[in-house]
């Protein structure tokens, strides 16, 4: 009625599981998974993104970012640039940009990070050094 300009029509996500380009060659990939049905033992390393729902032993390496789901256990080492942890993790942690403890979420071991968030609800043993972000 006041114009003709017609509705875009959403856009669904590709067969692959990635989200569609929005035309800017900025489409963003969905992160890389291990399911709550995983247990690996052994060292891990990634690029990007990951998300643990599953158990790991062993160390974790990467610059990216790494998220702990609610399921998600790990028993070793963590370095990262970003770390999320939502589930449990024994052993240490250093990140390069930022570790946050979520909302139940359980960590025994030490913490070495420029930015740091513990949830009020987190369960922490372990000791603490915010550092200057690592250049």
């Amino acid at each position: 009625m006041f114009g003709s300009n017609p509705r875009p029509t959403p856009a669904t996500p590709a067969a692959n599981g990635t989200q569609p380009s929005n035309g800017n060659g900025h489409g963003h990939a969905a992160p890389n998974r291990l399911s709550s049905d995983v247990c690996i033992k052994g060292d891990v390393s990634f690029q990007s993104e990951l998300v643990i729902d599953g158990e790991v032993e062993g160390s974790i390496t990467s610059d990216g970012k790494l998220i702990i789901g609610t399921h998600g256990k790990v028993t070793g080492d963590i370095q990262a640039g970003s770390i999320n942890i939502h589930g449990s993790v024994n052993g240490d942690v250093l990140a390069s940009e930022r570790c946050a403890l979520e909302a139940g979420s359980s960590l025994q071991g030490d913490i070495e990070s420029p930015r740091l968030a513990v949830d009020e609800s987190a369960t922490f043993i372990g000791s603490a050094k915010v550092t200057a972000n690592r250049a």
